[in-house]
């Protein structure tokens, strides 16, 4: 069942949300350039085996992921609650995006490239064992990321079952990486990164909280862990 009036602001409301999310991208991203932040202290610049440099690239690149997601809730759920955390993510997960791209270009080094994960130390710890995703799946190249059919199948639902399937999703998503935030916080070089590494940490790891009792409260049960 549609929410009333809703297809007459869906166009305005994706311009918009696009426009916010576009516009927070470009304010990470060029604070970190013109100002500086994430500068290396001494004149040793990261290269693009570092773990700053890993970290930038895969964390931009799984938080990506997880505002294509949250960008959905605006026209597929009728909950307030479901809406307004998903903007939030969207919001913060948008700015934090620009500032690593920002550092990856103050740094001269690409936006992506690599193997996923490589810079972790080789045995990637504090991984617990979790999963790389399905076989094969070039989609879920880092823990907790959803595959290609199940962004298929979450754009395919609407309402109370949209709800359930995004913070499913969603919670996965942010435990699957908790370990690249932990890891980068403990090993990166420059403060700039650490500093981001540990916020998206704690932030992510109580969004997790908050999503599992959001999802309980629906009558949902989270995914297996990562």
């Amino acid at each position: 069942m549609t929410e009333p009036g809703i297809q007459g602001r869906s166009p305005l409301r994706a311009v918009l949300l696009a426009v916010v999310a576009v516009g927070l991208l470009l304010l990470g991203g060029g604070l970190a350039v013109v100002l500086g932040i994430g500068r290396p202290q001494g004149s040793t610049t990261p290269t693009a085996d570092s773990v700053d440099a890993g970290f930038a690239r895969d964390m931009s690149h799984h938080h990506v992921q997880a505002v294509e997601m949250a960008d959905l809730a605006a026209d597929r759920s009728h909950d307030p609650a479901v809406r307004l955390i998903a903007f939030d993510i969207a919001s913060t997960q948008n700015n934090q995006v620009g500032r690593m791209q920002g550092w990856l270009s103050l740094w001269g080094l690409p936006l992506s490239g690599g193997t996923p994960m490589s810079w972790m130390g080789g045995t990637m710890p504090g991984m617990g064992g979790m999963s790389m995703g399905p076989a094969g799946d070039a989609d879920t190249a880092m823990p907790g990321m959803a595959s290609e059919a199940e962004l298929r199948q979450l754009r395919s639902l609407s309402g109370s079952a949209f709800d359930v399937q995004f913070l499913r999703l969603m919670i996965r998503h942010h435990e699957g990486g908790r370990a690249m935030a932990r890891y980068g916080a403990a090993h990166a070089s420059v403060p700039a990164v650490r500093r981001l590494a540990t916020t998206v940490l704690e932030t992510q790891t109580a969004e997790t909280q908050t999503l599992t009792a959001m999802l309980t409260a629906r009558g949902g049960t989270p995914l297996p862990a990562p």
